[in-house]
Order: C-alpha cells, then sequence, then structure tokens
C-alpha cells in the first residue's frame, strides 16, 4: 500500500516543482485579476485579460480599426545600454514597433512623477486634437503592464474609445512588418522630475 502513496508524493512534489518554474519564468498558474488601480509592480509579468473601460483587442481588430487612424501609442520602454558595453563603440539601439505608432517610453511606469503624468495627458490631448473619442490602442509587448497601466489612466481621464492590445509589438511582428519609431519628441524633450 506504500507504493501508491509514494507516487502520488512524488507526482505532488513534481507539480509543485513544474508551477513554482512556471511562475518564476513569468508563466501564469491562472487568470490575474484586475487591480482597480494603476499596477505598481514588476512592469513585466501575467497581465490580466480584462480593462475595465477598454477594449481587449487582438491582431485582427488592430487590422480593423487601421482604416480609421487610430492613435497607435507604444509605450514600450527604451533599450538600456548594457553596463559592459565598450565604450569605444556608439550606442545605437533601434526601437521597432507598429507603423506609425508614437512611442512614449515609459509612459505606462508607474507610479509615474506627477509632471510626467501631466505631459503624458497633454500629450495624448495634442495628438488627439482634444476629442476624448477619437480611437486610442495601447499597446507594448506581451506580459508587460505597461499597455495596460496607459490604457486605464486614458479611462479614468475620461476617453472612451480605448483599446489595449496585449500581445503587443510582438504580436504584429508575427503577421506584419514593423517599422522603425523615434521616441515621441516632445516626451523626451521634458526631463522627468
Amino acid at each position: 500500500m506504500r507504493a501508491p502513496i509514494a507516487t502520488a508524493g512524488k507526482a505532488a512534489i513534481i507539480l509543485g516543482i513544474a508551477l513554482l518554474f512556471a511562475v518564476a519564468s513569468g508563466g501564469s498558474t491562472g487568470d490575474v485579476p484586475e487591480p482597480l488601480g494603476l499596477w505598481t509592480g514588476a512592469m513585466h509579468g501575467p497581465t490580466p485579460k480584462t480593462l475595465a473601460g477598454a477594449a481587449v483587442v487582438d491582431f485582427a481588430a488592430i487590422e480593423a480599426l487601421l482604416p480609421g487612424k487610430p492613435l497607435l501609442l507604444d509605450v514600450g520602454p527604451a533599450a538600456r545600454k548594457p553596463e559592459d558595453f565598450p565604450s569605444d563603440r556608439p550606442w545605437l539601439p533601434i526601437h521597432r514597433s507598429l507603423p506609425n505608432a508614437i512611442w512614449m517610453p515609459g509612459a505606462g511606469a508607474a507610479p509615474l512623477a506627477a509632471a510626467r503624468e501631466d505631459l503624458f495627458y497633454r500629450r495624448i490631448g495634442e495628438l488627439t486634437h482634444g476629442d476624448k473619442a477619437k480611437p486610442i490602442v495601447v499597446f507594448c509587448r506581451p506580459d508587460c503592464w505597461g499597455g495596460w497601466n496607459a490604457g486605464k489612466r486614458l479611462v479614468r481621464k475620461g476617453y472612451t474609445s480605448v483599446s489595449w492590445f496585449p500581445a503587443g509589438i510582438d504580436g504584429w511582428q508575427e503577421r506584419r512588418e514593423t517599422a522603425e519609431v523615434k521616441p515621441d519628441a516632445d516626451w523626451i524633450a521634458e526631463p522627468a522630475r
């Protein structure tokens, strides 16, 4: 009778190790609940399947939105120069995104300094010409809270046609070409305070 118990014990240990590995490697062991406010934890990790007040969209939905010329808002972080990067070489990172996207690196971070958050809202107001019903698609990379947070900020500010594309740049690149984009000049021009 001891063999089944030993086998069950081994199976439980193996399952436990597999779950720990899944969580440690960023895999989800279940649905991630939607936070009430902005996510202030690690920016990379499993995200919810919902964003209250916004549409969660896939590649087909993005394609359907494109003829209406939505504001495509990439909030992914800028590449960081590795500490061991040779000082005698130029650091020339390239950021690729959806064609015609506006890239505001780090705009989905939380918390965001008050001056940066004000600038975020001001830039979105300028880019939408003050039209809070203008379709906006926010994104980053898969398992990135930046796009979710940016969408949450826009919904809280009264924007009514916000879509979050959780598959982000990677999801787009699986089916279509990406384009090199530069950071939004006005977003980069003002230092964080």
